[in-house]
């Protein structure tokens, strides 16, 4: 009889400072596709309007802010109609708060994979981050409908800039859900804190008001939030509205120390989450 040898495959977390493995996340790329499919169809399954909620929300957001912001408040939307230029700021909002709000409920709605499969966790927050694409594609049809009933035309800039100002947007939110995420697989009590959080960002983004109306003194502050230089580069691309009061530079630095410390962090809680989920 012949002897077999078993041979035992021992899965290790990364040791040294490589926050990601590409290569492991390219070998894994199946079940992110698989992830994110899978996220978009539970979204809209079993729903009354289905993918009307797509264009609902930011719909009656903008329209909200028209009446309330627009009308009777009377804030500056630099010449532009008010629609146009909330809307504008609500494509990349929306974008990044899905993004984050998904990233963060993925760990949790997968404990079981968690437990039982290896596969790299970074891929549940990437996917929750990706899968609102779609829907951000259905919002930017309606805001072309939104320009061509107010006889607005597209810039060129569109075509060259919108793809990389996207992919900034999803950046900053993959860098604040590693964040959120990894915290909430430890306290749990983070889904409670997360839209008071999200609701104090947004009043501290310039989506229904514009950056002029703030004191130069405020630039330097202002422009740690990533999220102002995203809408600032919107309106500018969509819109032609150009803004003195955003700094490229600081935006890089911070999304930058955001991003590496997460990813950082994320692997540091990494080896941990099968046993605390």
């Amino acid at each position: 009889m012949k002897n077999f040898l078993l041979q035992k495959t021992i899965i290790k977390p990364l040791s040294g400072w490589v926050p990601i493995n590409l290569k492991e996340i390219w070998d894994y790329r199946e079940l992110l596709y698989f992830f994110i499919w899978r996220e978009i169809k539970l979204r809209y399954k079993q729903t009354a309007l289905g993918i009307l909620w797509v264009i609902i929300q930011p719909f009656f957001l903008m329209v909200v802010f028209s009446l309330f912001f627009g009308r009777l408040t009377k804030l500056s939307s630099e010449g532009l109609p008010y629609p146009l230029f909330t809307y504008s700021a609500l494509l990349p909002w929306m974008l990044f708060v899905e993004g984050v709000s998904r990233s963060v409920n993925f760990m949790l709605q997968e404990t079981n994979l968690i437990k039982k499969v290896y596969f790299p966790r970074i891929i549940m927050p990437l996917a929750g981050v990706l899968s609102p694409l779609i829907d951000f594609l259905i919002s930017f049809v309606i805001f072309l409908g939104l320009m061509f009933y107010f006889k607005f035309t597209p810039s060129f800039k569109i075509i060259i800039w919108l793809p990389l100002l996207v992919f900034f947007t999803l950046l900053t939110a993959l860098a604040s859900g590693l964040w959120f995420s990894a915290i909430n697989v430890q306290y749990r009590d983070m889904r409670y804190v997360m839209p008071f959080i999200i609701q104090l960002w947004f009043f501290a983004s310039p989506v229904v008001y514009s950056t002029n109306l703030l004191p130069s003194s405020w630039k330097i502050i202002y422009n740690l939030n990533p999220m102002v230089g995203i809408i600032e580069g919107f309106r500018w691309v969509l819109l032609g509205i150009e803004s003195n009061y955003f700094c490229w530079d600081i935006w890089i630095a911070v999304v930058g120390i955001i991003l590496i410390s997460g990813l950082l962090f994320f692997r540091q809680m990494e080896k941990n989450f099968a046993d605390i989920v």
